[in-house]
């Protein structure tokens, strides 16, 4: 564990010899259950996405992905020390900020609804960033081991969207079955997992 955090991902980072490709793809895995998470919500909320708009969320949130991995890995331990003290808490506040906004829109009257439009370049800019903050923590211990980081970036960024994209369609399915309200299911989802995300970290460190 370092710093108290990030514990189910270092677990797989603890062995520094050369990183195997099937090691790369389960932290790969790790990594991107946020990722499946929000784009559930986001098929959820939008049981009638277009594929294209579908690819460019998956597409937004693997980029995340892989490139803060790949960020961390070349910034290292030069900026640990600052990100460690506020990353679960940016993480925390995006995700809580986008759910409540989420659940608050969905228990309005339907006249007075104005909905989280899922397709906005801000909203999923939010998402991404929110659930990607711990690969830039792996990036960072990749940089201490023998790690093709190119190679690591681009299969963290490949699981991630194929990720992404099985979770929109299963979101779809179960938004046409939720009815009117399923921005607040949307929105729990969200806020679910910035709670996680800050709850771990503060019980870790405890």
């Amino acid at each position: 564990k370092q710093n108290g955090k990030n514990s189910n991902y270092y677990y797989f980072c603890d062995h520094p010899k050369d990183m195997d490709l099937v090691t790369i793809t389960a932290i790969a895995l790790g990594l991107s259950l946020d990722s499946f998470a929000v784009s559930l919500s986001c098929g959820v909320i939008e049981s009638e996405i277009r594929f294209r708009n579908a690819m460019r969320i998956a597409f937004i949130l693997a980029l995340f992905q892989g490139g803060l991995t790949v960020l961390g890995f070349f910034l290292g331990t030069t900026v640990s020390v600052y990100i460690d003290r506020y990353d679960h808490w940016i993480a925390f506040l995006l995700l809580i900020f986008l759910g409540i906004r989420m659940i608050v829109g969905g228990l309005k009257a339907p006249a007075d609804r104005q909905p989280v439009d899922i397709s906005r370049l801000p909203v999923v800019l939010t998402m991404a960033v929110g659930t990607s903050i711990d690969a830039f923590a792996v990036g960072i211990s990749f940089a201490l081991l023998n790690v093709q980081i190119w190679t690591a970036g681009l299969v963290i960024g490949t699981v991630t969207f194929l990720a992404s994209m099985t979770a929109i369609r299963i979101g779809k399915s179960a938004g046409s079955r939720l009815g009117p309200r399923v921005e607040i299911v949307g929105g729990i989802i969200l806020a679910a997992i910035g709670i996680r995300i800050l709850a771990e970290h503060l019980m870790s460190a405890a």
